[in-house]
């Protein structure tokens, strides 16, 4: 609303009584005019326009050199900008909107009548109407000034009246597994100190035992009560773990004269289970603060730091409400200006099966354990994943470590939960890196589906090309060995991938790289590697997916056939993780869909779910279904045709009645003596596929030794012994 022309002025004039200004002095009256003409009033007008112009522009200091000389001296400019600023703060205001209404009064005082509309980050839209703003003119300034008070931002402010926001923050909704299986909730308790500000018995022996009582200094809570409080507010001490209110209780009632409130906090049921999944809880860092307040939280309140608690942190916190007052020097409260209920939380229910992903993790502790690997080996993973739907039904990432010591609040108590803390900093193991989405690894013969989808696709190779697989291969002076000397005879496709035989895929890559460098690097983009799979719930990290173009920044060399050979087998600059390489044999098993992951699979509130967890086709291939049919037969006979990489594994397993396609993988690594990667990707039912299955262990061996076995018992786990 811009300055009021003086029609304007002149159609909402209505001369009449005013109300007393008790800022009023002397001198202004005397400057005051006798007699008002329309250029006098069209003056005031402005002055008041001007003053309401600059409160919509948060121009403070314009609004202060708007005021009488008088009153600037009453008010310094700190002072008045520090109840503009606290009123701004305490309303969340966003803006104002103000509607002049008339311009009454004689002699030596006008009256601006208007209304005002508030928009309020928290509380949306409120009018406070009938408003008033005192206008006298100012010998000083030889013009119209504002004869301002505490009342000119509400009237009840006037006469001590204190603008006061109660927040209803809603509490933290809960995360179940898909079937009811409660993973996080707000059933751990700790206590909230309340000290009233008036009322302190001893302020220095208070601030000395709040001290004993948290991990902050006695300066900490005197600025806390006498510098950032008013002096009759009820203040907010801090939270105390049930041990440390146990032991400081009594002195805080003492030398505080403290009250305490119960206040839920988070708890992970099974805090080992799926920590990288659910991640954490915490206070918000600086730069997340201002986002927080814009919603209506605070620089205390909990959010999500990390996994799904941070991914969908605004579903499961819901937003805040709140009641806006004026509160009388009495108490009493005079006046509710708006109040906004909160938004309640929604709940989630994640893809994850519970108790399969806890008898995934303990069949791998075991094999690490009987195997005598658990020294040797840093870590694994298993993801498991429904190649129908992109529903990950379990993700487990070793080791792994308990997300409660990251709460805030932690049950166990924040000594032990520090202790377990440095402990989890200093395990060179890493256990907080998820190695199912952040772990990028070379993949060994695993990557062999994707060479055999690149060779046939691209017409490189087809059903009847055969190959004489002896035991090595050459090009020129650059000769390559087989796993098996021997070699393995004439090999197809379909023989290739069972018998994992590196010299029909050295052939493959050369090949295709002779008819275009780009085939197998173009190939692996569709596929998903060298990118995000767009799980989005939790951290990923790319990997590397070589081509002619990114060689360069790791090798320092130019793109060649060699760097299409090692990449053909899954070695030399690749690198993916195993969720990477589990969505890609996933094409293969249900016909040629890239699908999107998911982790969460319905929000809601009790029995009112909406389902999250889409099935979303991020790319139909198109891939010959013949082509794809060729490389099932090879990947089913891994686990039964007597040559297979993996049938020793599956040979007298139940599993042979479900059918079992897969494919072993051993990636080496550098350095003397340093174990390979063990892999291990496979699906299940063969004929009809369900889930997709990648075992990755690091360091650990062959993947028919390793990975394969440890695959073959949480696949029986899975399809024989389900609750």
């Amino acid at each position: 609303m811009g300055q009021l022309s003086l029609f304007c002025i002149l159609c909402l004039l209505a001369i009449g009584g005013c109300r007393p200004v008790e800022e009023l002095t002397v001198l202004d009256a005397a400057a005051a005019p006798k007699q008002q003409t329309a250029s006098d009033l069209e003056a005031a007008s402005a002055v008041a326009a001007s003053f309401l112009d600059a409160w919509q522009l948060g121009d403070y200091a314009a609004m202060h050199g708007l005021l009488t000389f008088r009153n600037r001296e009453l008010t310094a400019y700190d002072e008045f900008l520090r109840l503009y600023q606290s009123a701004r703060d305490t309303m969340s205001l966003e803006s104002i909107e103000y509607r002049p209404q008339s311009l009454t009064g004689e002699g030596r005082i006008l009256q601006f009548q208007y209304s005002l509309t508030f928009k309020s980050r928290i509380l949306g839209r409120f009018s406070d109407s009938d408003r008033s703003l005192s206008l006298v003119f100012d010998l000083q300034a030889d013009n119209w000034r504002v004869a301002w008070s505490p009342a000119d931002i509400f009237a009840e402010m006037g006469a001590g009246a204190r603008l006061v926001f109660e927040g209803q923050t809603p509490t933290r909704a809960n995360i179940y597994d898909r079937y009811g299986k409660v993973l996080a909730d707000q059933n751990g308790r700790v206590v909230r100190v309340l000290v009233d500000n008036r009322h302190i018995p001893g302020r220095d022996a208070c601030f000395d035992s709040l001290s004993r009582a948290s991990d902050k200094s006695p300066e900490f809570f005197d600025d806390l009560f006498n510098v950032r409080s008013g002096a009759d507010w009820i203040v907010d001490a801090g939270i105390l773990e049930a041990s440390d209110y146990i032991e400081a209780g009594d002195g805080l009632k003492r030398d505080c004269a403290a009250k305490f409130s119960q206040q839920s906090t988070r708890r992970y049921a099974d805090g080992r289970l799926l920590p990288h999944v659910l991640g954490n809880v915490g206070y918000p860092d600086a730069d997340q603060i201002p986002a927080l307040e814009a919603v209506g939280f605070n620089a205390e309140t909990i959010i999500g730091q990390a996994g799904i608690e941070a991914s969908m942190n605004r579903t499961l916190a819901g937003q805040p409400g709140g009641r806006l007052s004026l509160i009388g020097a009495d108490g009493r409260r005079l006046r509710v200006l708006s109040e906004a209920p909160s938004r309640i939380p929604e709940s989630l229910w994640l893809t994850i099966d519970a108790g399969l992903q806890a008898a995934v993790v303990g069949l791998l502790q075991e094999a690490l354990e009987a195997d005598g690997l658990a020294e040797e080996s840093a870590g694994a993973a298993v993801v498991i994943m429904d190649v129908n739907n992109g529903e990950i039904l379990t993700l487990v990432s070793y080791p792994a470590f308990d997300a409660n010591i990251l709460n805030p609040f932690p049950m166990i108590g924040r000594a032990a939960a520090s202790e377990s803390l440095d402990a989890l900093i200093g395990d060179e193991r890493l256990p907080m890196l998820n190695r199912a989405t952040q772990g990028a690894y070379p993949t060994g013969s695993v990557m062999k589906g994707l060479t055999a989808i690149a060779a046939l696709e691209s017409g490189v190779y087809d059903e009847d090309t055969r190959f004489h697989c002896t035991g090595s291969w050459a090009y020129g002076a650059d000769t390559r060995y087989d796993w098996l000397l021997s070699g393995h005879g004439i090999m197809s496709v379909q023989t290739g991938i069972t018998n994992s035989c590196n010299p029909f895929f050295y052939e493959a890559g050369f090949r295709l790289n002779a008819k275009d460098p780009w085939l197998l690097p173009s190939y692996a983009l569709m596929l998903g590697l060298g990118q995000s799979t767009g799980l989005n719930q939790i951290p990923e990290v790319d990997g590397i997916a070589p081509s002619p173009d990114n060689i360069a920044r790791y090798t320092g060399l130019p793109w060649s056939y060699a760097h299409a050979v090692n990449f053909s087998i899954g070695q030399g600059e690749v690198l993916a993780t195993p969720l990477q390489m589990l969505r890609l044999y996933a094409v293969i098993a249900n016909g040629g869909y890239l699908l999107r992951p998911h982790l969460v699979r319905e929000r809601g509130i009790l029995d009112q779910r909406t389902r999250v967890s889409q099935r979303d086709v991020m790319l139909d291939t198109g891939f010959d279904p013949a082509n794809l049919a060729l490389i099932r037969r090879g990947m089913c006979e891994v686990t039964s045709a007597p040559t297979g990489t993996a049938r020793h594994q599956f040979y007298n397993s139940p599993l042979q009645d479900v059918g079992v396609c897969g494919k072993t993988g051993t990636a080496q690594v550098p350095g003397d003596g340093v174990k390979p990667h063990s892999w291990f990707i496979a699906y299940a039912p063969a004929k009809d596929p369900q889930i997709a299955i990648v075992t990755m262990v690091e360091n650990a061996g062959e993947g028919s030794s390793v990975a394969a076995p440890l695959t073959r018992e949480i696949l029986e786990r899975y399809f024989f012994l389900s609750p």
